[in-house]
């Protein structure tokens, strides 16, 4: 179904159980160092990519015999049917340009729905597949975008969501599996993310975010007035999200942080309207679903950047026990219409995302996929550990950190501080190629959660409102001296990377601290917040009133953002620069890019340009990620290497 879940939380990597970590990465004597191969970014990205069909979606075959996934063995993301017996995949698309991203199988039959948009424009449109293999656009026309929402409860038919009237506003719309002739279900006035449907078709949830800090739900009588009814009456700052409705539709769960700094999961009652708490934990509650029936409940938990998955079996109130699963990252949880099976993903720090199967009723697992190339060695890799500091005025920071295995007081190695996206996103446990690349070849990251990060309470995550450039990035460069701390970290040698608003506050350390870092890698990175905000694409139009809260409008705050803007005071760089950038982004513009890498060079600084033509907001394509990593890799040997 549409999610509407809005709060501080970050997309997750679920988990059955952490994988054993120490909270800190300590010293290693030059005697315990372990000889590891090193592996080319080729090699790395010679791994495949492997992902499940939609949450809201089909994913197992009616005859049970295969299971919907996403592969980009191609070198470009497509849609196959995997035996669940063993053996190659099945090829359903086969596009060499545009990444394809199958979200659901029809109940019965392997038509196939999926989404893809125009070289990374974000525009998606959505696609069926038949069964003799012709494909109809379900979303025809130019400058919108759609998604799939799901399918109705007695599974005859299927919802999608589209911006072709509006680009501002998402209508939610109704398909008929037969002759996919559609209906207007709801006309969004504006200001709604519509989001899931109740399985008997009566109720919809909608989301609205009033700031950065405040959002309500609203619900929708699909058979009687349409008319959006708020449902969370509330005074004061309080953020709600939806995680959907209960299988037998008498329910719909909320998340809320009104009863602490973490998002709790509470119930209301579609009847009377009455609320109650439901699943709550010392950490942020990131999802609940359920499978076909509503026998099975998935939950997860955002505990300290690596998700605690549970799947409770409701009838029996016991967790299921799966056997034959390594240690690592379990998520993706997709049931059988039967609820005999599920299919799953499970990665760790060190091992990209399989593709297992498992019995329900015994619990036994079975691997269907090797993700890792065969060609690395896993025990070359590295586990990541939790590294927090006290920054410059007292807050803890936390972050997670990768020691090369060579690393030692003897040998310290370069690092590099890496930044997340958003404002507002988390770096997280799990496996990132790129990361690993750098760490294989001999440098230390430090990927930071710095004040505004999602996963660590509400007020941690509302710390750099309209303090960004600010506050934040005096956490970063705060780091360096916790990373200068270390006796197996080369002091004098320690860059900053980061892409989106990481890109952005690496242009940032550059301009506003031009003697922390000895580089920087800017990855599609805003460099002109005026411009940036002026040109948000119009699907967001929803989200603009919260992105300005947090960032600051920017017709009335214009003075500000110009202030905390790397490209007006691009003069003080003075270290050397990455920047890497994608033609189609419609988030950052190419412009930020260009007008940066022109004023850098301005300076007589040593400035690299890696422009991709056919990539957006983030490389999908395999020769690009390639050909990125290594860019970065060799960019930070000639800067901060051996």
């Amino acid at each position: 179904m549409l999610n509407t879940l809005k709060l501080a939380t970050a997309a997750s990597l679920l988990a059955l159980s952490a994988p054993a970590f120490s909270n800190e990465a300590g010293t290693q004597s030059s005697t315990e160092e372990r000889k590891s191969e090193t592996y080319t970014a080729q090699q790395f990205f010679d791994s495949t990519s492997f992902g499940l069909g939609s949450s809201g979606g089909h994913v197992f075959t009616s005859d049970g015999e295969h299971v919907l996934i996403n592969s980009d063995s191609s070198g470009v993301f497509n849609a196959y049917l995997l035996p669940l017996a063993g053996g190659e995949p099945v090829a359903l698309t086969n596009s060499t340009t545009n990444a394809v991203f199958a979200s659901s199988l029809f109940p019965n039959d392997n038509r196939v729905i999926y989404t893809s948009d125009g070289g990374g424009n974000e525009l998606n449109h959505v696609y069926l597949r038949e069964l003799d293999g012709t494909v109809r656009d379900l979303t025809p026309g130019e400058g919108h975008t759609a998604r799939f929402g799901g399918w109705s409860g007695d599974d005859t038919s299927f919802y999608i969501a589209t911006n072709e009237r509006d680009p501002q506003a998402f209508d939610l719309y109704i398909y008929s599996a037969d002759d996919y002739s559609r209906e207007l279900l709801f006309e969004n006035p504006g200001n709604f993310f519509p989001g899931s449907v109740s399985d008997d078709g009566r109720w919809m949830v909608l989301s609205r975010n009033n700031s950065s800090a405040d959002s309500d739900l609203f619900l929708v009588d699909l058979e009687g007035n349409a008319e959006p009814k708020l449902i969370t009456e509330h005074e004061g700052n309080i953020s709600y999200g939806s995680y959907g409705f209960t299988r037998d539709s008498s329910k719909l769960i909320f998340a809320t942080n009104e009863h602490g700094e973490f998002s709790q999961a509470w119930t209301y009652d579609l009847t009377t309207g009455e609320t109650a708490p439901y699943l709550k934990a010392d950490w942020d509650v990131s999802f609940v679903s359920y499978s076909r029936s509503g026998r099975y409940r998935v939950s997860g938990i955002n505990a300290d950047a690596l998700t605690q998955l549970t799947l409770l079996d409701q009838q029996t109130g016991q967790e299921v026990e799966l056997t034959g699963v390594p240690e690592g990252n379990l998520g993706s949880i997709r049931f059988d219409e039967g609820e005999n099976q599920i299919a799953f993903t499970v990665s760790s720090d060190t091992s990209p995302s399989d593709i297992y199967v498992a019995d329900l009723a015994s619990g036994q697992a079975k691997r269907l996929t090797s993700a890792l190339n065969s060609a690395i060695d896993e025990a070359d890799l590295v586990t990541a550990s939790i590294g927090r500091f006290e920054s410059y005025d007292g807050v803890e920071i936390p972050g997670v950190l990768y020691r090369p295995q060579s690393a030692s007081a003897d040998n310290p190695a370069p690092a590099i501080v890496w930044v997340h996206g958003g404002p507002g996103g988390q770096s997280r446990r799990g496996y990132n190629p790129t990361i690993q690349h750098l760490v294989n070849n001999g440098y230390a990251v430090y990927a930071i959660n710095n004040r505004g990060s999602s996963g660590y309470g509400k007020t941690f995550f509302h710390m750099d409102d309209k303090r960004h450039g600010e506050a934040d990035l005096g956490d970063v460069v705060a780091s360096k001296d916790y990373l200068q701390g270390k006796d197996w970290i080369a002091n004098d040698r320690i860059a900053i990377m980061g892409g989106s608003y990481g890109g952005y506050m690496v242009a940032a350390a550059l301009a506003f601290e031009p003697e922390v870092f000895d580089a920087g890698v800017n990855i599609f990175g805003v460099t002109n917040w005026v411009r940036t905000l002026k040109s948000i694409p119009p699907w967001w139009g929803a989200n603009r009133k919260a992105l300005f809260d947090e960032l600051g409008d920017p017709e009335t705050d214009e003075e500000r953002l110009r202030k905390i803007s790397p490209l007006f005071h691009a003069s003080n760089i003075v270290k050397p620069m990455l920047v890497v950038q994608g033609a189609n982004d419609p988030r950052v513009l190419q412009v930020e890019s260009d007008e940066l890498v022109a004023a850098v060079k301005a300076n007589g600084v040593d400035v690299e340009y890696v422009l991709f033509e056919d990539e957006g907001h983030g490389f999908r394509k395999k020769e690009n990620r390639v050909e990125a990593s290594e860019a970065y890799l060799n960019f930070l040997d000639q800067h901060i290497g051996r």
